[in-house]
């Protein structure tokens, strides 16, 4: 799954991405409604988990602002767990409400549910992570920290390949044959080539770079 997690509490708001990036999940943070909005209107997500009391805007007037556009389904997660205040933020439009404290698991269960039953969730390997480098391999984009970045086929399969294998190196070879195919000449200087524009676009206004040379061996990502 991709999320959005929209908490204010920077606190909270690591841990959840935290467990979230463990169970093969990818996050994306606000820490306000307007951020939250924004970032709605820019990419694409399989389910949104917002908490009620924010700056700017607080949950309930995100709720408001998203009734009657097409938005991923949102789970509200709050200290404000009467049950008048789950019957309100139900009413608003959320899609589920969850109480804090919360058992994680369960969230992550009532997350998936919401996926599913509004859209396939992303199987295993359909969303790559590495540090906050994102591939999203069905819709074949990439980002990081949220900004998109522009690849090429050949780029593509070979930064797929490095994310299949985080922190792993991955030798010359391996992806001489996983991207090209037999029959290429092992001297041939393509690998590095495209590594180097490769590297331009990842690492290039980012820190800290993330791919790495293995000094005649190969290449590893994180």
């Amino acid at each position: 799954m991709r999320v959005l997690v929209v908490e204010d509490d920077a606190a909270v708001s690591y841990w959840i991405g935290a467990k979230l990036n463990g169970s093969g999940h990818a996050c994306r943070f606000a820490g306000d409604g307007e951020g939250a909005l924004r970032l709605l209107a820019e990419e694409a997500f399989d389910v949104v988990v917002l908490d009620r009391m924010l700056p700017t805007l607080d949950g309930m007037e995100v709720l408001k602002r998203l009734h009657g556009t097409r938005h991923p389904p949102v789970l509200v997660l709050s200290a404000l767990d009467e049950t008048s205040d789950r019957v309100a933020g139900l009413r608003a439009g959320a899609d589920d409400y969850l109480g804090k404290p919360f058992d994680f698991a369960e969230l992550l269960v009532r997350l998936e549910h919401l996926a599913r039953r509004h859209g396939r969730a992303a199987a295993p390997g359909d969303v790559l992570t590495v540090s906050d480098l994102v591939m999203d391999v069905p819709e074949r984009r990439v980002t990081r920290r949220g900004v998109a970045i522009d690849l090429t086929d050949k780029e593509f399969k070979l930064l797929h390949i490095l994310m299949s294998n985080p922190g792993q190196t991955v030798t010359r070879n391996m992806l001489l044959e996983k991207a090209w195919g037999y029959g290429f000449n092992p001297q041939t200087n393509l690998v590095e080539v495209h590594v180097f524009k490769l590297r331009g676009k990842i690492d290039k206004d980012f820190d800290p770079p993330l791919l790495r040379t293995i000094r005649a061996i190969g290449y590893a990502l994180g």
